[in-house]
C-alpha cells in the first residue's frame, strides 16, 4: 500500500513539472469554467421556469375553485327573475312571501359572492351591461336609463351582463 501511495505523489510531481500521464488529462481550466456557467445557466432558468409554472398552476386550480359554481349560479339566476316577475303582481299575501323568499335567496347567493349590478344612472359599459333599447331622454347619451334585467357578478367576474336601455340624448339635437 506505501508503493501505491507514493506512485501518486510521484504522478502529481509530474503534473506539476509539466509532465502529464496519459491517465490524468483534463480540459484546460477555460472550457471547464465555461462548461460550468452553461449549465448552471441551464439549471437557474429551469428553476425559474418551474417556479413560474407552480405559481400559474396555483392561480389557475384557486380560479377554477372560485368560479367551480358559476354555471349553477346562471342558472338560479332565472328563478330570482321570476321572483322579481311575481313581486309585481297585486295579490298582496302571496306577493309579501315571495318578497321573503327573495330576501332569502340573495342573502344566500351574496353569501357565495355572487351579487347583483347596479346599471340605472351609470353609464353604460360592454363589460357590465347588453344594451337591448336606444331611447332618447333627458340623460347624458350612453347612460343606462332603464334595466330590464339584473346583471350579476361573481367575487369579480361578470357572469351576467344587465340587459338595458342607454340614452341616445335629448331628441332633436
Amino acid at each position: 500500500m506505501a508503493q501505491d501511495t507514493e506512485e501518486e505523489f510521484i504522478g502529481l510531481d509530474q503534473e506539476k513539472n509539466g509532465e502529464s500521464s496519459p491517465e490524468l488529462t483534463s480540459p484546460p481550466p477555460g472550457e471547464l469554467e465555461k462548461e460550468y456557467q452553461e449549465l448552471n445557466d441551464r439549471f437557474l432558468r429551469l428553476a425559474a421556469d418551474f417556479e413560474n409554472f407552480r405559481k400559474r398552476t396555483e392561480r389557475d386550480i384557486s380560479s377554477r375553485v372560485r368560479y367551480a359554481i358559476e354555471e349553477f349560479a346562471t342558472e338560479l339566476l332565472e328563478v330570482i327573475d321570476n321572483f322579481e316577475r311575481a313581486e309585481k303582481e297585486e295579490d298582496s299575501g302571496a306577493r309579501e312571501g315571495l318578497v321573503q323568499i327573495h330576501k332569502l335567496f340573495r342573502t344566500i347567493l351574496e353569501r357565495h359572492g355572487i351579487r347583483p349590478l347596479e346599471s340605472v344612472g351609470r353609464p353604460f359599459n360592454p363589460a357590465e351591461h347588453d344594451a337591448v333599447a336606444s331611447i332618447p331622454s333627458d340623460s347624458d347619451e350612453g347612460t343606462v336609463i332603464e334595466e330590464f334585467c339584473k346583471g350579476y357578478c361573481m367575487n369579480d367576474r361578470v357572469i351576467r351582463c344587465a340587459k338595458v336601455a342607454v340614452s341616445k340624448g335629448k331628441e332633436g339635437e
